[in-house]
């Protein structure tokens, strides 16, 4: 009974299907995966697949200290990305790179100017009541007794095209305002801390005209800004508002509706900021068939919006609006025609892209941090493709060198060889292709050089393997013993060179930024899945060709002859097989 157990006991090493059945399941899995998720090549960076490369520096805004913080920075690469992926450029990578700046990289793609654009919008968010506007040119400011006919229904057809763009729940209490028109170019005395110049119509409760008082300082300058503010000069937008606190009331720039215009406004100081909203989504309205924008706020800001628009729903137009400001510029100013509470749908010219845009805005708009553009760098897919191109011939030609080294000195050995480094290409290239749309990860072209160094890595296991073995058959060893009292000298040497390199690589990941970044984590991936080759399947199928005649018999050409390797003669036990004859013993022969 003894015999079997001690023959089962080494039969378990003599066993090699398992490990490559195993090898067979993860390929099929891992590229059924790849196939169903839709993702059949590897997700390209910036420069192999072209696209635009954009800088950001943050900026501390007045009376702030210490705010770029690593907090505050990634939560801003966190916003910025899911505005940029909000457009559906999921493609985009967008990261920190040092201690205040962050690399948004969007890929060439048909929402690339638009995903750009909202990408350098990364001022705050704020909620301003409209105290007055305008054209964007340059007007002198209109009175009651200058304005013509013509003027009035001027007004009142603009008046009425801003009330379309409405903020409204669902349910509403009917209480719409009138939509009688008011003078485009005053500003409202209770936003400015300041009344207003009386005219004919205007009378307070009592039926008495209102007092007309001195004019306020700060009310005559925004005023004298206000009517030189040319919308149409980009210069001039950016600069309006410049400096000013969201505490207090400032001038900006918009698009009209339709887009083809700038619109000029009067805001009031800022009710709501970013922070305040909870999600923003474009949708079809049932009714009527048009996209609309669907808000909701948080519970402080459910309460902040229900204040001021209970205010606003009371004002004649455009003084009942509220813009949506962003950077500056007002993204959207929709009327307010009832109180509103958590949530609101703002309405209005809208297309599916325009929607999407101001929701996108909505929702990721507040950045804890003010950001400047520092630098725009623009890759075309040409140049992406001639370095994905170079980089490809590349590592066809270090594979082809490898393989010419291994078939010229292992001969029959190089086809175990070259069918790891198959299995190994076919993993890492499946990984790669899934990683893409799980973690985000973009093959770039730092990381098809770590696909090429691994080739060397992987290739170097093999010959430890095989030099080990070949050790094993210089020491007078048959083949099969040879492989299983070299293997465990090999993967002790194979364990030690790759944690070398994967600690390496990780080091090198964690310390650099950008584009290094993915040569470190190829190398780090392409370590880790030579030891799973190794020893799932080339040690397994080592053992099985150990029992094939070719390679047991020390073939000239199997690369395991014996004479070739200067092999001893074959270790031999002598047997004895009668007892030793009485007499003293030789203690040298014992």
């Amino acid at each position: 009974m003894a015999a079997p157990k001690k023959g089962r006991r080494q039969s378990a090493p003599g066993k090699p299907g398992r490990s490559l059945v195993f090898i067979l399941i993860a390929l099929v899995a891992l590229t059924g995966g790849m196939f169903l998720s839709g993702h059949t090549t590897p997700r390209l960076g910036i420069d192999l697949a072209g696209g635009t490369s954009i800088t950001l520096e943050a900026k501390n805004e007045p009376g702030q200290k210490n705010a770029i913080n690593p907090t505050n920075m990634n939560t801003a690469v966190d916003i910025i990305n899911n505005r940029v992926n909000g457009l559906g450029v999921s493609e985009a990578e967008v990261q920190t790179q040092g201690d205040k700046n962050i690399i948004v990289n969007i890929p060439k793609g048909s929402n690339e100017k638009q995903a750009r654009a909202q990408v350098g919008t990364t001022a705050q968010l704020y909620f301003r009541p409209v105290i007055t506007q305008t054209s964007g040119q340059p007007t002198p400011e209109p009175t009651p007794s200058s304005s013509s006919g013509t003027d009035k229904e001027k007004d009142k057809d603009k008046a009425t095209d801003k009330a379309t763009d409405k903020a409204t729940d669902k349910a509403t209490d009917g209480n719409s305002p009138s939509s009688t028109p008011t003078s485009q170019g005053r500003a409202v005395s209770e936003a400015l801390k300041a009344d207003p110049t009386p005219s004919a119509s205007d009378k307070g409760k009592d039926g008495k005209k209102d007092k007309a008082p001195s004019p306020d300082p700060a009310t005559a300058k925004l005023q004298e800004q206000f009517t030189k503010l040319d919308c149409t000069d980009k210069k001039a937008r950016a600069a309006a508002g410049r400096g000013i606190k969201p505490s207090e009331p400032t001038i900006a720039c918009g698009k009209s509706p339709d887009g083809k215009t700038w619109d000029k406004f009067i805001l009031a100081p800022a009710e709501l900021n970013g922070k305040d909203v909870d999600d923003a989504k474009a949708a079809i309205q049932q009714q009527s068939g048009a996209w609309v924008v669907n808000m909701e706020f948080t519970k402080g800001g459910s309460k902040k919006f229900s204040n001021v628009t209970s205010k606003l729903s009371q004002q004649q137009p455009p003084q009942n609006q509220f813009a949506i400001v962003l950077d500056g510029e007002v993204a959207s100013a929709p009327s307010v025609r009832t109180t509103l509470s958590s949530n609101a749908e703002i309405s209005g010219s809208f297309n599916q892209e325009s929607a999407k845009d101001l929701a996108n805005i909505l929702s990721y708009g507040a950045l804890p941090l003010t950001f400047h553009e520092q630098s725009v760098t623009t890759v075309s897919p040409a140049l992406g493709g001639e370095q994905l191109k170079a980089g490809l011939i590349a590592g066809a030609i270090g594979l082809a060198l490898v393989v010419i080294y291994l078939v010229l000195y292992y001969r029959g050995l190089s086809l175990i060889a070259i069918a790891s480094l198959l299995v190994s290409a076919a993993l890492t290239y499946t990984i790669m292709t899934l990683l893409g749309p799980t973690i985000k990860f973009a093959l770039n072209l730092p990381a098809v050089c770590g696909a090429i160094v691994a080739i060397g890595i992987t290739a170097d296991s093999f010959i430890v393997f095989f030099e080990r073995v070949r050790d094993e058959i210089r020491e007078g060893r048959t083949l099969r013993p040879a492989v299983e009292r070299g293997w465990p000298r090999a993967r002790r040497t194979i364990l030690v060179s790759d944690f070398v390199s994967f600690l390496a690589a990780a080091v090198l990941f964690v310390v650099t930024v950008g584009k290094v970044q993915g040569f470190a984590f190829t190398l780090g991936l392409t370590t880790l899945l030579d030891v799973v080759v190794v020893f799932f399947f080339t040690k397994p199928l080592m053992t099985l060709m150990a029992r094939k005649k070719f390679f047991a018999s020390g073939h000239k050409w199997s690369g395991l002859d014996p004479q070739r390797l200067g092999a001893k003669p074959p270790l031999r036990r002598s047997r004895r097989t009668t007892p030793p004859t009485a007499g003293p013993v030789d203690p040298k022969e014992a």
